[in-house]
């Protein structure tokens, strides 16, 4: 199989799979997804979306965002982890749309990643599920996929990102980043991995990957 032949066979595996996908986290609106993918750092989605709607409750806008202490945002969103952290960005970013954006999320990188606790990875899923703009956020299960499918070299997430966008067509890019995340979670994930079940890594993927398989499965 070529790389071409391989990355058309994602492409209509996914399709086929997922003709409709689901957002992982809930929100409303562009500031609420903000919100929630920055709280779903190093946690998941599902407390993510159990934690939400507490919080929300409160204050689902900057304005009244900023009006909660940085203390009671903590005491919220303790459940999801890296509390201290977490509500500390998410008090300064909301004092940031107001004074800077009429407390209207803004739609640049350069704008979302000076926000507090807003990395590239944050932005990107905010520009692509909020604004519709053509981004490829890497999370732990694209680095994965990318790397057992052959497709990347694994080093780091940058590099992955940039082989995703060379690779896939750009008005594919927003669908095929959800699709690889749920791709990953049902057959491909981690732990408890099942190539049988894997049909994309067992016809295109990476010989060593699929070799540690097997040995480990011997093992």
């Amino acid at each position: 199989m070529t790389k071409k032949e391989k990355v058309e066979f994602v492409i209509n595996t996914l399709k086929d799979l997922y003709p409709e996908i689901p957002i992982p986290l809930d929100h409303k609106d562009p500031y609420t997804l903000l919100i929630a993918v920055l709280m779903s750092a190093q946690s998941t989605d599902v407390r993510v979306n159990q934690i939400t709607p507490l919080l929300f409750k409160k204050a689902d806008n900057p304005y009244d965002m900023v009006k909660l202490t940085v203390d009671e945002i903590r005491d919220i969103i303790k459940p999801v982890g890296l509390s201290p952290m977490k509500s500390k960005g998410i008090h300064g970013l909301s004092q940031i749309l107001i004074d800077k954006h009429n407390g209207e999320v803004p739609k640049t990188y350069e704008a979302l990643e000076v926000l507090p606790a807003v990395g590239h990875k944050t932005a990107a899923v905010v520009l692509s599920q909020a604004f519709g703009i053509p981004a490829f956020p890497v999370d732990t299960h694209i680095q994965r996929l990318m790397y057992r499918w052959n497709l990347s070299n694994g080093k780091n997430v940058v590099q992955t990102e940039k082989d995703a966008k060379r690779l896939f067509p750009e008005a594919l890019w927003n669908d095929l980043h959800l699709q690889i995340i749920w791709y990953g979670r049902q057959y491909s994930p981690a732990r408890g991995w099942d190539l049988d079940k894997d049909i994309i890594t067992k016809t295109i993927g990476r010989k060593t990957e699929i070799d540690k398989y097997y040995k480990t499965k011997k093992s």
